[in-house]
């Protein structure tokens, strides 16, 4: 069977890597618009690099009248320990020869002042109750948290009232390192075919009924014909989708975000003093994409800070694409869509205009505010961010990810954005189990499936203490992620 992957991307290297360790006979072909892999969103600076696992972001725990909602928090965490059981296998047979290239331990905590504090107190009982969250702790006391993140408080009057939480056991990501790693890997050992260079036009059933791919590859026209198609292209799977004459297609439309941060590089010795990821609480009326946070990056073995993010109003699908781009990608049917979400999500129309005129003062003045003294301690410059590309689905905008695949299977798509990147695998896990069922019936793919993921289940992983730390203290031990308990 004849398989094309558009994106050599996060998401499309995983599908590639995990459909290849399952199905060997597969004939895997990806095509990537950029010269490498993992050079649009995946690149470690064109994202926060956060382990998402719910264990420091408010966003992932919603708040109805006092009521603090856990079951989103619950499914990423679980998504996550799945995620991690494939990168341990990555390590363990050889893929990947060293965790610390794209997984590094970095504390994860939530910060917040008042009246904020009740609430945090309120989410971290209903967490920690939690087998996933077992090990958090809550403190509002000014020393113990200014020896979770030295750099957030040592600036802070001792009087002002804080509280935070910690997980010892999050992670910094290099998802760009990583993806470089399992493309190398998937090219070399697995025999993927990989094409840079290549950018899809157009996509569309031929009378045969396989998919016809067409595209530029260094300026000359090319064709290819896929059995199965899956398009990993983050927001390049906008266009690709509407051109595809897929009967879902007019339901979805892509609100692109963009984004900036502040960038420091700092020493070993400082990282040291800061190994922390440090979210805090969006401003009143603000949307989740702007909780501020704090975040220690490792990125080809240095070291760094990254503060933010800026969101702002950006035009374009992808990084380094342009507007005529995103026109041209655009239907009739998607203006009453765009136009709702103007209407109904005016505060954050508005939030992003303003963001994309701020100008560095303006940054700097909110690093101060997050982090008093933290502006002057460091060499800061803005950087741009990737470009996240969000739903709207049926005239509304959506926050989460979709996967879409055709009544017949042979065309799957994944749009949207946060998690992301953290939850690839067990989201391309799915999206096999849909595009590929066939595979899932042989005996040998189920004893790999079950040598990569001793256990995808997140109904077991929620429900099941036990089983569930059982996994996780495998894998932890094989990413080098420790937990030494109270210090």
């Amino acid at each position: 069977m004849n398989v094309i992957i558009i994106g050599a991307g996060i998401m499309g290297t995983t599908f590639a890597t995990l459909a290849k360790e399952l199905a060997p006979e597969l004939d895997i072909t990806i095509l990537e618009r950029l010269d490498g892999p993992g050079a649009g969103n995946s690149w470690v600076f064109n994202n926060a690099g956060t382990g998402h696992e719910a264990n420091c972001e408010l966003n992932y725990t919603p708040v109805d009248e006092e009521v603090i909602s856990v079951e989103k928090a619950l499914k990423i965490h679980a998504q996550f320990n799945v995620a991690k059981q494939f990168w341990a296998y990555l390590i363990k047979n050889g893929a990947i020869k060293d965790p610390r290239t794209f997984i590094n331990q970095t504390k994860h905590c939530t910060i917040v002042a008042e009246p904020a504090i009740e609430e945090l107190r309120l989410r971290f009982k209903e967490m920690s109750a939690h087998h996933f969250f077992e090990h958090m702790r809550f403190s509002e006391e000014f020393d113990e948290i200014k020896s979770w993140i030295p750099y957030l408080m040592e600036g802070r009057p001792t009087h002002e009232k804080m509280a935070a939480t910690v997980i010892e056991t999050g992670t910094d990501v290099n998802f760009g390192s990583l993806t470089e790693q399992m493309a190398a890997y998937a090219a070399n050992e697995l025999g993927v075919k990989i094409e840079y260079g290549t950018h899809v036009k157009r996509v569309h059933r031929s009378p045969a009924g396989s998919w016809l791919i067409e595209a530029e590859q260094r300026g000359s026209a090319i064709q290819h014909r896929a059995d199965v198609l899956f398009v990993g292209a983050g927001g390049g799977a906008f266009p690709i989708l509407k051109k595809s004459h897929l009967p879902f297609r007019g339901r979805f439309t892509g609100f692109p975000v963009g984004g900036r941060f502040l960038q420091a590089p700092i020493s070993e010795e400082q990282a040291d003093q800061y190994r922390a990821k440090t979210y805090g609480k969006a401003k009143v009326g603000a949307p989740p994409m702007s909780v501020p946070h704090l975040d220690l990056r490792v990125a080809d073995g240095q070291h760094y800070l990254l503060f933010g993010p800026f969101a702002s109003f950006k035009p374009v699908l992808e990084k380094g694409r342009g507007f005529v781009d995103y026109l041209r990608s655009m239907r009739l049917h998607d203006i009453p869509g765009l136009l709702n979400v103007a209407l109904e999500h005016f505060p954050l129309v508005k939030y992003l205009v303003s963001e994309t005129f701020k100008g560095e003062k303006s940054m700097f003045e909110e690093l101060e505010s997050f982090a008093p003294g933290m502006s002057k301690k460091f060499n800061w410059k803005p950087v741009e961010a990737g470009q996240r590309v969000q739903i709207i689905k049926d005239g509304d905008l959506q926050m989460g990810t979709e996967i879409l695949v055709s009544s017949d299977k042979s065309y799957g798509t994944l749009l949207g954005a946060s998690p992301g990147a953290s939850v690839s695998p067990e989201v391309m896990l799915r999206c096999l189990e849909q595009m590929l069922p066939a595979i899932f019936t042989k005996e040998k793919t189920k004893e790999k499936l079950k040598e990569i993921f001793p256990e995808d289940d997140l109904d077991k992983l929620i429900n099941e203490p036990d089983r569930y730390r059982e996994i996780r203290d495998a894998v932890n031990n094989q990413l080098g992620i420790t937990w030494s308990g109270a210090q």
